[in-house]
């Protein structure tokens, strides 16, 4: 069993995903013992693919997975459920937190025990570099309803770096009902609120949660209507917690 599980959903990421599986390797080669890096692509229509197949052929520990076009909850779903390491890392694509921030969330898995632990750009200690003032306001009115409707008490879920139990995350991943393998195919790049639903989960389950300040640095892109999608992302909240109230996450 390999000891860590770097999970990267990735659309249309040609630009950048090279340079950010050379920085993984990198910095996971000396980290740990054993790794693998799983990228799973949402049916990207430029050349990630062709990218993450020339540098697997060189890097072992790169394998690629490649899904329809369904969201990125789902691209980590499949990583998730395919992924073989004792410790399961979800990773975005353009590293907007250093992959040298697992090391501060590994202590609290391994030396503390906590089942996940997530990485919070809120809180002492954490730092965001660079985002629009709108985009911080808008993350903020969205965590009040997340907390207010699903899951108290957590400053920050849509962070995307999060560090997880692998039977802990296989275990809350395979209850997923709004974002899984069955959901909608999607027209847009939409990211959607799957952490809340894992989140939401998690608690469900007894699982234990523990929030670690990182430093995050803003990277603009024009695949996401930060108002539009925002709305939808509230619609889902309000999904996962109508599921809960109807005890359909068995």
């Amino acid at each position: 069993m390999k000891e860590y599980s770097i999970v990267i959903p990735v659309y249309n990421e040609a630009d950048k995903i090279s340079a950010t599986l050379t920085q993984i390797v990198k910095f996971m080669s000396e980290f740990c013992e054993s790794f693998e890096v799983i990228v799973v692509d949402d049916g990207s229509s430029d050349a990630t693919v062709a990218a993450v197949e020339l540098y697997a052929q060189e890097n072992p520990n790169v394998s690629l997975i490649k899904n329809p076009h369904k969201g990125k909850g789902v691209a980590i779903w499949t990583g998730v459920m395919h992924a073989e390491g004792q410790y399961i890392y979800l990773c975005d694509a353009d590293l907007s937190a250093a992959i040298s921030e697992i090391k501060k969330l590994a202590i609290w898995v391994k030396e503390h025990n906590f089942d996940i632990v997530i990485a919070s750009r809120e809180g002492a200690g954490s730092r965001r570099v660079g985002e629009p003032l709108y985009r911080h306001i808008m993350g903020r009115i969205f965590n009040f309803f997340v907390r207010f409707l699903a899951i108290s008490g957590v400053k920050d879920t849509q962070c995307g770096f999060k560090l997880f139990k692998a039977n802990v995350a296989k275990q809350i991943f395979s209850k997923l009902r709004v974002y899984n393998p069955q959901s909608r195919v999607l027209d847009a790049a939409y990211v959607g609120a799957f952490d809340v639903e894992v989140l939401f989960l998690a608690r469900r389950m007894g699982f234990t949660i523990k929030e670690v300040p990182v430093t995050w640095t803003f990277v603009k892109t024009m695949r996401i209507s930060p108002f539009s999608d925002s709305l939808k992302m509230l619609r889902d909240v309000v999904k996962i917690r109508y599921n809960g109230i109807r005890n359909l996450y068995k």
